[in-house]
């Protein structure tokens, strides 16, 4: 693919190759050097052009950041650098010093100078600082030294670009890196903001998207943060990251980012799975959507592509990824990758070599067990394995059309323990999701006995649990059909320890109110998806309704007049709008389902109750706040990260602190204020007995 015209893709940070790659830096077992060195070959192979080294449980990465590599350390290093030039990828040193790094220390600054010194010495020509993941509050020194944590890491990082005599190549990558971190918004966020007036236009910033792990990227999205950053962003994208779930592995093709991203954006690199080998298919189909063309003729794109896009297809980008990848479980270059002699060849006559030529081959007699004879793995095994361990967001297309029989099975079991219509349905879906299961079983099988042993085993413990359940799904279904007994995993109060999911973070995660609604395959009508918002007039109505309803069903049996009136009802009510930048309101697939309101000065809602409140109340909270939501919203998650967003709100506005009434036959509204830990319950003179104050200082 030609180029976009870099002036078109970069039209606020001016030229420069678009950077394509990979970046490991996720949690856990680093890479080998010999598995990077493979990886640049195969960067160059598909037409990527950057690495950027930064594992996080590389001690002089990231926590040891101040030492100097020794001696060995440095060799390993530069043969790294060496090995990527060698295949014209470009190597990125990332260093990230924000966990105990002092701003406004020049020994601090001196140390980190030093330290990209010495591996400039190594033949490193590109660099990052990386800001991700660390605590936002700092230091006293840095307090006295620097207006905003924003302005202490800009003037640290425009020093060090500075130092390092400006290179080519220099990343960025700040706190708020997505989104959702961006208080109140990203167009309003005062450190993002920052970041996009201080940082040295010659320096990118690496961007995650809407979220840590992005489900889509949009268009309208990134010309959002670049319009705030000043230049485009490098996306850092976690779609196939997988270090926060040991269980979860991921194998789809990179998707759900229009090609017309390509020339909005300064480059891509995929943070990919831990497992190095299986990472084939990630990196693979990153590549070929790199090459698509932004602007040009349209490919050939198969309609039934979700995304429309004309100029990539997802599917086609994984068959082809998936067709090298069986060349490479096929091969036997791999360390570690046995020749099985009686591994089936298709196309092959050649008579398998005899390491003991002083025996004759054992041949079994009539009657006699046969011997076993490897299958040779398949391109629809890999196109089965990538749909059961596809992406964050989406099964592959089998993986979900196994839980939907099943559910169908499960639901329908009564036609097929008597006689109805839809007996022979039941039977005919029972074989078919049989053979599904089995179909999984012999890919475990083909799969264990592929020739390249080092892929396998970074996929066993993977395939291995799929296995396990399916064969309890599996087991399940029979028993329903009355074909076999209930089996002991499924019923015995003793089973064996595959037969449930163990481990103490399954037991924490089976008592956590709202387990499962992440669960991509769902019941209706249970939601998990959530939309946060800010308020606009025309929500009055709905907000209303919202609080008369809760109102009510608050008030049991009783009058309604019983009840006395809260200082935030005129808020919910819509007799008084809520202030500036205060007012959130949440949605999901039914609508809106909840709100989040407040009042910057409290005092007009007070009077218009005729509510009597002490000065020194008012003075050190002298803002209200108004929260609810309906019952089906069972997860507390959405109502914290209002909260959240509202304080930050109202402390923007210079207030000292926030107060909420709630009635004490609330409980629910009680119990969550209560685990929030910041809010306290206050001593009020004159409040009604029904009536509890809770607030917390800013």
């Amino acid at each position: 693919m030609s180029k976009p015209d870099s002036t078109k893709r970069q039209p606020v940070t001016g030229t420069g190759r678009f950077i394509s790659g990979v970046v490991e830096g996720f949690y856990g077992r680093p890479w080998t050097m010999e598995q990077r060195t493979e990886l640049f070959k195969r960067e160059q192979k598909w037409g990527l052009n950057t690495y950027l080294y930064a594992p996080k449980d590389d001690y002089k990465h990231r926590m040891y950041w101040r030492d100097l590599y020794a001696a060995e350390e440095a060799e390993q290093l530069t043969s790294l650098i060496s090995a990527a030039k060698q295949h014209d990828v470009e190597f990125v040193y990332a260093i990230s010093p924000g966990l105990d790094i002092t701003f406004s220390n020049p020994k601090e600054v001196a140390a980190l100078k030093r330290k990209l010194d010495q591996v400039k010495e190594f033949g490193c020509r590109s660099f990052s600082l990386l800001f991700d993941d660390i605590e936002t509050e700092m230091c006293p020194a840095d307090k006295q030294a620097f207006s905003s944590f924003a302005h202490a890491q800009v003037a640290i990082t425009n020093e060090v670009y500075m130092h390092l005599g400006e290179p080519e190549v220099f990343l960025f990558c700040p706190t708020d890196y997505c989104a959702v971190f961006c208080t109140p918004s990203v167009t309003q966020s005062s450190y993002l903001n920052t970041v996009g007036e201080k940082l040295l236009p010659g320096i990118d910033v690496l961007w995650t998207g809407p979220k840590v792990v992005s489900h889509k990227i949009s268009v309208e999205s990134i010309e959002e943060v670049s319009s705030v950053l000043k230049r485009a962003p490098v996306i850092w994208d976690n779609i196939h990251a997988n270090d926060y779930d040991p269980q979860r592995l991921f194998l789809g093709p990179y998707k759900d980012r229009p090609t017309d991203l390509i020339p909005k954006l300064k480059g891509v690199l995929t943070n990919p799975n831990c497992e190095f080998y299986p990472n084939f298919v990630a990196v693979h189909t990153l590549a070929t959507w790199c090459k698509a063309p932004a602007e040009g003729t349209p490919r050939d794109v198969e309609m039934g592509d979700e995304e429309q896009d004309p100029c990539y297809s997802p599917q086609k980008a994984l068959n082809l990824a998936l067709t090298d990848w069986l060349e490479e479980f096929m091969s036997t270059d791999q360390p570690g990758g046995p020749c099985h002699p009686r591994l089936k060849k298709e196309s092959s006559e050649e008579e398998p070599m005899q390491t003991d030529m002083g025996e004759s081959p054992y041949i079994p007699g009539p009657g006699e067990n046969p011997l076993y004879t490897a299958e040779p793995l398949t391109l629809d095994d890999l196109k089965l394995l990538s749909d059961l361990f596809y992406l964050p967001y989406e099964h592959g297309t089998t993986a979900r059309t196994m839980l939907q029989e099943l559910d169908w099975l499960k639901n329908q079991s009564q036609a097929a323990a008597a006689e109805t219509d839809k007996t022979a349905e039941w039977c005919s879906r029972a074989q078919q999701f049989d053979n599904m299961c089995e179909a999984v079983v012999q890919m475990f099988n083909r799969l264990s006995n592929a020739p390249n042993r080092s892929i396998l085993y970074d996929l066993y413990n993977y395939i291995c649990d799929i296995k396990s359940g399916v064969g309890l799904a599996r087991a399940y279904v029979k028993t329903l059909g009355g074909h076999s007994q209930p089996s002991a995993q499924l019923l015995n109060d003793d089973p064996e320890p595959w037969g449930f999911r163990g481990g103490l973070s399954g037991e924490f995660q089976r008592m956590l109110p709202g387990h499962g609604n992440r669960d991509l395959f769902r019941h209706p009508p249970m939601t998990a998806v959530y939309c946060i918002r800010p308020y606009c007039p025309e929500d009055k109505p709905e907000v209303e309704r919202i609080f008369r309803e809760m109102q009510k069903a608050g008030e049991g049996n009783s009058a309604l007049m019983a009840q006395s009136p809260l200082i935030s009802d005129s808020l919910s009510a819509g007799e008084i709008s809520p202030s500036p930048l205060c007012g959130l309101i949440l949605e999901d697939d039914l609508g809106l389902c909840g709100y989040a309101l407040a009042l910057t000065d409290a005092k007009p809602a007070a009077a218009k109750i005729q509510r009597a409140v002490s000065g020194s109340v008012f003075e050190e909270f002298p803002s209200v706040i108004a929260l609810e939501m309906l019952p089906r919203v069972t997860d507390p998650s959405p109502a914290k990260r209002m909260i959240g967003q509202l304080l930050s709100s109202i402390r923007s506005s210079g207030s000292r602190g926030a107060f909420c009434e709630l009635r004490q036959s609330n409980r629910r509204m009680l119990d969550f204020y209560s685990k929030l830990g910041s809010f306290k319950l206050v001593q009020m003179d004159r409040l009604p007995q029904d009536i509890l104050v809770m607030a917390t200082s800013l």
